[in-house]
């Protein structure tokens, strides 16, 4: 019967929604059902927003089942942004129609700032201060994130510079966000030990768009910790870490107990989970996250012994972390409790090595030297992250590949979180931006912010006056060089200068010595580069040397290169180019070809036509073959 009532009336809504004045009998018929039964119908999905607003204006009772706090408006906001309840406890009052309002404007406030950072930042990267619009949002920020996330959601080929620059906003604020928990955190007492809260902070700050939290890669660990308590269980029924609850700190204390704990650990994660030393693939930044050693099973020294130790520590083994040089390592107390102690009253586990339990000797022999008894000395948690991110650091100077250098950037800001006073890496940052080109919006601001750092640098090291000096002296000249700037560069096809352009941006091509597949984002009609260049890369053995037009070019592999005329060739089997820019210069991928964006047709007006007349060319004609 309650269904008939629900049928019913469901074809009773629809009527309310879209007539003005809705017939007695069928409002009638609608308000005279249970509340439940009316709530159901409210609820159901078919209604939007404005649906809701409709019905709510009709009578007091449905008013009443409208309310801001009731289920109908949760109902809406839920289905609109289902990954905002997270953020929503059961038992907090919240008006579901505010919050659906304030959302809403968060959102179209998000839209019109993405929307402005093309034509703002076209010609150069995102400022240091290009943020501040972002800053000064009011409204929650979860608000505004869920936006963006929202865009770079947007299915199919499309909205593909949106795309790019909510990646660049987003990534922005869940750094800025990490860095300041970072911050507190690293404010905590010296015998403060959650090093897997720490390593799990730079995971985060490397990999801002990637759904990392502390909660989830402690369910993960706490697994593996049920898993070595059942072997454990095998081995000793009655041992002590077995009763351990969730979060107890408690410690045991008798040896033989600590190696059976030991024993299980090596047994579950090395035999029975294969987790492994990352010997064939060791110098990469993924050895180095928590999620990503967890996920693929494999690290270096340092993060598979962060999994040892923090595993170990919950079944109540206090391993501690040595900082030995060139290979981490963990430390096992085996001398009685109060005694003093030296370096062989230790053993020293090699997590990188499945667990294995090493002698001050053979700790020496697998570095191939010895070392002072100071450097098997414990570490704590701000030294085990220096390390960690010195590891990052070090990683992101050997970018080849990867020309915005996120790497380094992001380790870079770490580094200096820790140790804001290191001047050299401040110097290193300083020389990075500025061969980025990234400058903040005014120049005087920057003028102001490289003498801050001069006299800072100055005041820490005076010997480094001269490298800061020609920083500043580098950044006077950019700001001149912003002053000569006239305007836009248009490129016409059509102009004399241009006949011997054959190749349009956006259309897909291949290297015909490199193979490697590509998309135009810029011409010239001669090689534009210096002599320098064009002599390292051996420019004048091609027939035409550089006397003919050069391309711009994004390829595949995530780097950007400048390539002959002669050396490129249509790509018969034209295919999307995952580049980490295509976003900044390109709107849309047809399928055949990129469509530019707004900015860079400005500055190839002429372009367009053109790729549509090679794409007919060259793709309908072989489709017309094939057929």
């Amino acid at each position: 019967m309650a269904a008939a009532a629900v049928d019913s009336a469901m074809e009773v809504v629809p009527a309310l929604v879209e007539e003005a004045a809705p017939e007695a009998a069928g409002l009638s018929c609608l308000v005279n059902l249970p509340g439940e039964v009316l709530e159901y119908i409210l609820c159901s999905g078919s209604l939007t927003a404005a649906d809701i607003g409709r019905v709510s204006s009709t009578c007091r009772r449905l008013r009443e089942l409208c309310q801001g706090s009731g289920k109908v408006w949760k109902e809406q906001f839920r289905v609109r942004w289902p990954s905002l309840m997270k953020h929503y406890s059961p038992t907090d009052y919240v008006n579901w129609l505010e919050e659906y309002k304030v959302r809403q404007k968060a959102g179209l406030e998000a839209r019109k700032i993405v929307a402005s950072f093309s034509k703002r930042f076209f010609s150069e990267h995102v400022p240091c201060n290009g943020f501040s619009d972002i800053e000064n949002l009011e409204g929650p920020e979860i608000f505004f994130e869920d936006e963006l996330v929202c865009i770079l959601n947007m299915e199919g080929r499309k909205a593909l510079t949106w795309k790019y620059y909510a990646k660049k906003i987003l990534y922005y604020l869940r750094q800025q966000k990490i860095l300041n928990n970072l911050k507190a955190f690293l404010q905590q007492p010296d015998d403060y030990e959650s090093y897997l809260e720490g390593a799990v902070y730079i995971d985060q700050y490397c990999n801002p768009l990637s759904d990392i939290s502390l909660k989830d890669i402690q369910a993960q660990i706490d697994s593996i910790v049920e898993l070595v308590c059942k072997t454990l269980r095998g081995i000793n029924s009655r041992h002590p870490s077995l009763a351990f609850k969730a979060g107890e700190s408690s410690m045991i204390m008798e040896i033989e107990l600590q190696s059976q704990v030991l024993d299980a650990m090596n047994h579950v994660l090395y035999d029975q989970l294969k987790f492994k030393g990352n010997r064939m693939d060791y110098y990469n930044a993924l050895n180095l996250y928590m999620h990503q050693v967890l996920i693929r099973r494999t690290g270096i020294p340092i993060s598979m012994s962060l999994l040892y130790l923090t595993i170990a520590r919950q079944l109540g083994v206090p391993l501690e972390p040595v900082n030995f040089p060139s290979h981490f390592l963990l430390r096992w107390c085996q001398g009685a409790e109060g005694a003093t102690l030296d370096i062989f009253d230790y053993i020293y586990i090699d997590a990188f090595g499945k667990g294995k339990q090493l002698t001050v000797k053979e700790c020496e022999y697998l570095i191939g030297q010895h070392v002072t008894a100071a450097l098997y000395g414990v570490v704590n948690v701000k030294k085990v992250l220096q390390r960690m991110v010195g590891n990052l650091l070090s990683l992101g100077k050997r970018e080849g590949i990867d020309q915005s250098y996120q790497l380094l950037r992001d380790s870079l800001d770490l580094y200096l979180a820790m140790y804001p006073d290191q001047v050299q890496l401040l110097l290193l940052q300083a020389r990075l931006y500025f061969h980025l080109g990234i400058w903040p919006e005014k120049s005087f601001c920057l003028v102001l912010k490289v003498l801050d750092i001069l006299q800072h640098i100055q005041t820490l090291d005076p010997g480094q006056h001269g490298a800061v000096g020609y920083l500043v002296q580098h950044t006077l000249e950019h700001i001149e060089r912003k002053k000569e700037e006239v305007g836009v560069e248009v490129k016409l096809r059509s102009h004399e200068k241009h006949r011997d352009v054959c190749y349009s941006i956006g259309l897909i091509m291949k290297h015909k010595r490199y193979g490697y597949n590509c998309v135009i984002y810029g011409w010239d009609p001669t090689c534009m580069m210096g002599h320098e260049w064009i002599r390292n890369m051996n420019v004048h053995s091609l027939p035409h040397g550089h006397h003919q037009p050069f391309y711009n070019v994004l390829v595949e592999d995530g780097s950007c290169r400048y390539a002959a005329q002669e050396n490129l060739e249509y790509n018969v089997e034209p295919q999307e180019i995952f580049h980490p820019d295509v976003g900044r210069y390109f709107s849309e991928f047809t399928g055949t070809h990129y469509i530019p964006n707004a900015e860079l047709e400005i500055r190839y007006p002429e372009d367009l036509e053109s790729v549509y007349e090679t794409v007919q060319n060259i793709y309908s004609a072989k489709k017309e073959n094939v057929e």
